[in-house]
């Protein structure tokens, strides 16, 4: 056996020790964390032993309530801030921001933010710009179904084909 198949079955008998009902909360739990995400969340949960829609679900879920929290944190924030005080040159970062948000619009923004960036990081730019909250989450919860689907595919097949 070679150190990555003793590393999975490690792995996977460490979650199995785990209470059924407690695998996919932690798999959510991971899926809340930035740069883990959904995607990653989805592949822990598949190479623990869960059932790829169950970790996809899961990991998704856990993403897209922790960027509702972002999204819905950042435009209270934005709120405060803007009525409160004048405008401030715009730094190099936001210019970039701003220049990405004004050729691709909240959609695209959202679709291909996770290629750079945690979709944490997008939704807070963008709740921060001004988007209303709704939209930023319906595009925020179409990038995060696509992505954690794609990867879960992919890791799925990887599996399948190697085992």
């Amino acid at each position: 056996m070679n150190p990555i198949e003793e590393l999975v079955l490690g792995f996977q008998d460490l979650v199995a020790q785990l209470p059924e009902w407690l695998q996919p909360l932690i798999v959510a739990l991971a899926g809340a964390v930035p740069f883990i995400e959904g995607e990653g969340g989805a592949v822990i949960g598949i190479v623990g032993g869960l059932n790829p829609v169950v970790a996809a679900v899961s990991a998704a879920a856990g993403n897209l309530v922790a960027v509702a929290i972002v999204v819905l944190l950042g435009a209270r924030i934005r709120a405060a801030v803007t009525g409160r005080r004048e405008p401030r040159p715009r730094s190099a970062r936001r210019e970039k921001f701003q220049k990405a948000f004004h050729r691709y619009g909240v959609a695209g923004v959202s679709l291909l933010g996770p290629l750079l960036l945690p979709t944490h990081f997008t939704a807070a730019a963008l709740a921060g710009s001004g988007v209303p909250k709704g939209r930023v989450l319906a595009w925020q919860a179409v990038a995060i179904a696509l992505w954690t689907t794609l990867l879960t595919l992919i890791v799925t097949g990887v599996i399948a084909i190697a085992l």
